[in-house]
Protein backbone atom coordinates (compact mmCIF):
# COMPACT_ATOMS: atom_id res chain seq x y z
CA UNK A 1 0.00 0.00 0.00
CA UNK A 2 0.84 3.46 -1.21
CA UNK A 3 1.45 6.38 1.78
CA UNK A 4 0.31 9.70 1.84
CA UNK A 5 2.99 12.45 3.00
CA UNK A 6 3.02 16.19 3.73
CA UNK A 7 5.06 18.08 4.83
CA UNK A 8 3.86 21.44 6.38
CA UNK A 9 5.88 24.60 6.09
CA UNK A 10 5.07 27.62 8.50
CA UNK A 11 6.71 30.30 10.34
CA UNK A 12 6.80 29.64 14.24
CA UNK A 13 6.91 32.58 16.25
CA UNK A 14 7.10 33.27 20.03
CA UNK A 15 3.87 32.24 20.64
CA UNK A 16 3.21 28.97 21.30
CA UNK A 17 -0.89 29.16 21.19
CA UNK A 18 -0.85 30.71 18.00
CA UNK A 19 1.69 28.36 16.63
CA UNK A 20 -0.45 25.55 17.99
CA UNK A 21 -4.06 27.59 16.43
CA UNK A 22 -1.21 27.35 12.92
CA UNK A 23 -0.49 23.57 13.30
CA UNK A 24 -4.32 22.62 14.06
CA UNK A 25 -5.39 24.21 10.64
CA UNK A 26 -2.77 22.53 8.59
CA UNK A 27 -2.68 19.47 9.98
CA UNK A 28 -6.83 19.28 9.76
CA UNK A 29 -6.08 20.54 6.06
CA UNK A 30 -3.48 18.07 5.50
CA UNK A 31 -5.61 15.16 6.81
CA UNK A 32 -8.64 16.42 4.92
CA UNK A 33 -6.86 16.21 2.03
CA UNK A 34 -6.09 12.23 2.63
CA UNK A 35 -2.48 12.33 4.31
CA UNK A 36 -1.96 9.28 5.93
CA UNK A 37 1.43 11.68 7.78
CA UNK A 38 1.69 15.03 8.17
CA UNK A 39 5.49 16.67 9.43
CA UNK A 40 6.13 19.74 10.97
CA UNK A 41 9.49 21.55 11.08
CA UNK A 42 11.77 21.80 13.73
CA UNK A 43 11.18 23.80 16.79
CA UNK A 44 7.66 23.74 15.82
CA UNK A 45 6.22 25.52 18.83
CA UNK A 46 8.38 27.87 19.49
CA UNK A 47 11.11 29.98 17.25
CA UNK A 48 12.63 32.89 17.21
CA UNK A 49 15.82 33.83 15.06
CA UNK A 50 18.96 32.87 17.17
CA UNK A 51 18.76 30.42 20.25
CA UNK A 52 18.97 32.19 23.52
CA UNK A 53 17.67 31.60 27.40
CA UNK A 54 14.25 31.88 26.22
CA UNK A 55 14.17 28.48 24.70
CA UNK A 56 14.88 26.92 28.00
CA UNK A 57 12.23 28.88 29.54
CA UNK A 58 9.91 27.51 27.66
CA UNK A 59 10.82 24.43 27.00
CA UNK A 60 8.10 21.24 28.28
CA UNK A 61 8.04 18.22 29.10
CA UNK A 62 7.11 15.40 26.57
CA UNK A 63 4.12 15.23 28.40
CA UNK A 64 3.54 19.04 28.57
CA UNK A 65 0.74 20.93 26.98
CA UNK A 66 2.08 21.55 23.48
CA UNK A 67 3.06 17.76 23.06
CA UNK A 68 -0.28 16.99 24.73
CA UNK A 69 -1.96 19.11 21.68
CA UNK A 70 -0.15 17.36 18.96
CA UNK A 71 -0.91 14.15 20.10
CA UNK A 72 -4.63 14.96 20.29
CA UNK A 73 -4.73 16.25 16.98
CA UNK A 74 -3.62 12.55 15.79
CA UNK A 75 -6.69 11.28 17.27
CA UNK A 76 -9.16 13.85 15.98
CA UNK A 77 -7.62 13.53 11.99
CA UNK A 78 -6.68 9.76 13.13
CA UNK A 79 -3.14 11.29 11.03
CA UNK A 80 1.02 10.21 12.19
CA UNK A 81 2.57 13.03 13.27
CA UNK A 82 6.05 14.55 13.57
CA UNK A 83 6.88 17.89 15.32
CA UNK A 84 10.09 19.44 16.29
CA UNK A 85 9.86 20.45 19.89
CA UNK A 86 12.19 21.34 22.26
CA UNK A 87 12.49 20.30 26.14
CA UNK A 88 14.29 20.36 29.47
CA UNK A 89 17.12 18.09 29.63
CA UNK A 90 17.18 18.57 33.49
CA UNK A 91 20.34 20.67 33.64
CA UNK A 92 19.71 24.03 32.58
CA UNK A 93 19.54 23.38 29.09
CA UNK A 94 17.11 21.86 26.55
CA UNK A 95 17.28 18.67 24.01
CA UNK A 96 16.30 19.36 20.23
CA UNK A 97 13.52 16.75 20.17
CA UNK A 98 11.61 15.07 16.99
CA UNK A 99 8.16 13.30 18.51
CA UNK A 100 5.98 10.95 16.42
CA UNK A 101 2.54 10.37 17.58
CA UNK A 102 -0.06 8.29 16.16
CA UNK A 103 -3.65 7.72 17.89
CA UNK A 104 -2.72 10.00 20.51
CA UNK A 105 -0.02 8.57 21.44
CA UNK A 106 3.85 9.55 21.09
CA UNK A 107 5.36 6.40 19.44
CA UNK A 108 9.09 7.40 18.60
CA UNK A 109 11.31 10.38 19.66
CA UNK A 110 14.85 11.93 18.45
CA UNK A 111 16.73 14.02 20.05
CA UNK A 112 19.17 15.32 17.91
CA UNK A 113 22.91 14.16 17.33
CA UNK A 114 24.74 17.09 15.08
CA UNK A 115 24.33 20.52 17.18
CA UNK A 116 24.49 23.55 14.65
CA UNK A 117 28.05 25.57 15.56
CA UNK A 118 28.53 26.62 12.09
CA UNK A 119 27.89 29.35 9.18
CA UNK A 120 28.32 31.69 13.09
CA UNK A 121 25.84 30.09 14.88
CA UNK A 122 26.64 28.16 18.32
CA UNK A 123 23.22 25.63 18.93
CA UNK A 124 25.48 23.62 21.69
CA UNK A 125 25.53 26.91 23.91
CA UNK A 126 22.10 26.43 24.57
CA UNK A 127 21.22 22.84 23.78
CA UNK A 128 22.25 18.93 24.47
CA UNK A 129 22.85 16.70 22.43
CA UNK A 130 21.18 13.52 21.89
CA UNK A 131 22.69 9.74 22.65
CA UNK A 132 23.31 7.72 19.91
CA UNK A 133 20.64 4.88 20.19
CA UNK A 134 19.27 2.30 17.54
CA UNK A 135 16.86 4.29 15.94
CA UNK A 136 13.45 4.37 16.79
CA UNK A 137 10.96 3.85 13.32
CA UNK A 138 7.33 4.23 12.62
CA UNK A 139 5.46 1.83 10.14
CA UNK A 140 2.95 2.82 7.80
CA UNK A 141 1.46 0.56 5.52
CA UNK A 142 4.75 -1.19 5.49
CA UNK A 143 6.97 1.90 4.87
CA UNK A 144 9.55 2.39 7.92
CA UNK A 145 10.10 5.99 8.43
CA UNK A 146 13.02 6.94 10.39
CA UNK A 147 13.68 10.79 12.25
CA UNK A 148 16.41 12.56 11.59
CA UNK A 149 16.71 16.72 12.12
CA UNK A 150 18.02 19.70 9.98
CA UNK A 151 22.16 19.99 10.53
CA UNK A 152 22.09 16.06 10.63
CA UNK A 153 21.12 16.29 6.82
CA UNK A 154 24.89 17.01 6.04
CA UNK A 155 26.12 14.07 7.89
CA UNK A 156 25.66 11.38 5.88
CA UNK A 157 25.99 8.86 8.15
CA UNK A 158 23.10 10.22 9.86
CA UNK A 159 20.91 8.52 6.72
CA UNK A 160 22.57 5.69 6.55
CA UNK A 161 22.19 4.51 10.17
CA UNK A 162 18.97 4.63 10.03
CA UNK A 163 18.53 2.68 6.94
CA UNK A 164 20.57 0.01 8.43
CA UNK A 165 17.96 -0.48 10.59
CA UNK A 166 15.43 -0.71 8.52
CA UNK A 167 13.90 2.79 7.22
CA UNK A 168 12.98 3.48 3.75
CA UNK A 169 11.66 7.20 4.08
CA UNK A 170 13.74 9.94 6.06
CA UNK A 171 12.17 12.69 8.09
CA UNK A 172 13.73 15.27 7.99
CA UNK A 173 12.15 18.79 9.71
CA UNK A 174 14.62 21.66 10.26
CA UNK A 175 14.86 25.51 10.55
CA UNK A 176 17.40 25.37 8.04
CA UNK A 177 18.89 29.16 8.37
CA UNK A 178 19.14 31.75 5.81
CA UNK A 179 22.36 32.69 4.25
CA UNK A 180 24.42 32.46 1.02
CA UNK A 181 23.97 28.79 -0.99
CA UNK A 182 21.94 28.08 1.45
CA UNK A 183 18.85 27.04 -0.59
CA UNK A 184 21.29 25.33 -2.48
CA UNK A 185 22.80 23.13 0.35
CA UNK A 186 18.78 22.31 1.13
CA UNK A 187 17.71 21.08 -1.49
CA UNK A 188 21.59 19.24 -2.81
CA UNK A 189 21.66 17.69 0.33
CA UNK A 190 17.96 16.19 0.42
CA UNK A 191 17.98 15.00 -2.77
CA UNK A 192 21.86 13.26 -1.91
CA UNK A 193 20.21 11.55 1.05
CA UNK A 194 17.57 10.18 -1.22
CA UNK A 195 19.45 9.03 -3.81
CA UNK A 196 22.72 7.35 -1.99
CA UNK A 197 19.92 5.46 -0.18
CA UNK A 198 17.61 5.14 -2.42
CA UNK A 199 14.91 6.07 0.09
CA UNK A 200 11.99 8.68 0.12
CA UNK A 201 13.51 11.84 1.80
CA UNK A 202 10.42 14.38 4.02
CA UNK A 203 12.13 17.75 4.11
CA UNK A 204 9.70 19.90 6.47
CA UNK A 205 11.41 23.30 6.91
CA UNK A 206 10.51 26.65 8.62
CA UNK A 207 9.69 30.07 6.44
CA UNK A 208 11.08 32.90 7.21
CA UNK A 209 12.19 34.79 8.94
CA UNK A 210 13.81 31.47 11.05
CA UNK A 211 14.14 29.37 7.89
CA UNK A 212 14.43 29.41 3.99
CA UNK A 213 11.59 27.43 3.31
CA UNK A 214 11.90 25.04 -0.05
CA UNK A 215 10.56 22.09 2.06
CA UNK A 216 9.96 19.17 -0.13
CA UNK A 217 9.40 15.34 -1.11
CA UNK A 218 12.24 13.47 -2.83
CA UNK A 219 11.61 10.27 -4.31
CA UNK A 220 14.06 7.46 -4.00
CA UNK A 221 15.76 8.58 -7.32
CA UNK A 222 16.10 11.98 -6.29
CA UNK A 223 13.19 13.00 -7.79
CA UNK A 224 11.43 16.44 -6.47
CA UNK A 225 7.86 15.16 -6.04
CA UNK A 226 5.98 18.04 -4.17
CA UNK A 227 8.14 21.67 -3.96
CA UNK A 228 7.32 24.41 -1.78
CA UNK A 229 8.93 28.39 -2.70
CA UNK A 230 9.45 30.62 0.33
CA UNK A 231 5.67 30.75 0.94
CA UNK A 232 3.72 28.56 3.81
CA UNK A 233 1.63 26.38 2.96
CA UNK A 234 1.56 22.25 2.47
CA UNK A 235 3.60 19.88 0.05
CA UNK A 236 1.96 16.45 -0.62
CA UNK A 237 2.88 12.67 -2.64
CA UNK A 238 2.50 9.80 -2.52
CA UNK A 239 4.92 7.63 -1.31
CA UNK A 240 4.83 3.99 -2.93
CA UNK A 241 6.48 0.85 -2.36
CA UNK A 242 7.02 -0.24 -5.75
CA UNK A 243 9.14 2.43 -6.75
CA UNK A 244 11.09 1.83 -3.79
CA UNK A 245 11.34 -2.13 -5.17
CA UNK A 246 12.15 -0.81 -8.51
CA UNK A 247 14.94 1.91 -7.32
CA UNK A 248 16.95 -0.37 -5.62
CA UNK A 249 16.96 -3.09 -8.10
CA UNK A 250 18.12 -0.48 -10.61
CA UNK A 251 20.99 0.73 -8.08
CA UNK A 252 21.25 -2.15 -5.54
CA UNK A 253 23.76 0.92 -3.79
CA UNK A 254 22.96 -0.36 -0.52
CA UNK A 255 23.76 -4.19 -1.42
CA UNK A 256 26.89 -3.65 -3.53
CA UNK A 257 29.04 -0.93 -0.05
CA UNK A 258 31.31 -2.04 1.62
CA UNK A 259 31.73 -0.14 4.29
CA UNK A 260 29.71 0.65 7.56
CA UNK A 261 29.10 3.55 9.50
CA UNK A 262 30.43 3.01 13.24
CA UNK A 263 29.56 6.05 15.87
CA UNK A 264 32.35 8.53 16.83
CA UNK A 265 31.23 9.06 20.40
Amino acid sequence: MSVEAAVIQFAPTTDKAANLDTIRGYVMQAAEQGADIAVLPEYATYAKFGLDETYVETAEPLDGLSVSALRQLTEEHDIVLVAGVHEPDGNGRIFNTLVAMRNGEIEATYRKIHLYDAFGMRESDWVTPGSIEEPQLIDINGLRFGLQTCYDLRFPEVARMLVDAGANVLVTPAAWVPGPLKETHWMTLLRARAIENTAYVLGADQSAPVGIGHSAIIDPMGIPLALIGDEVGIARAQLNPERLETTRTTNPALTLRRFSTQPNH
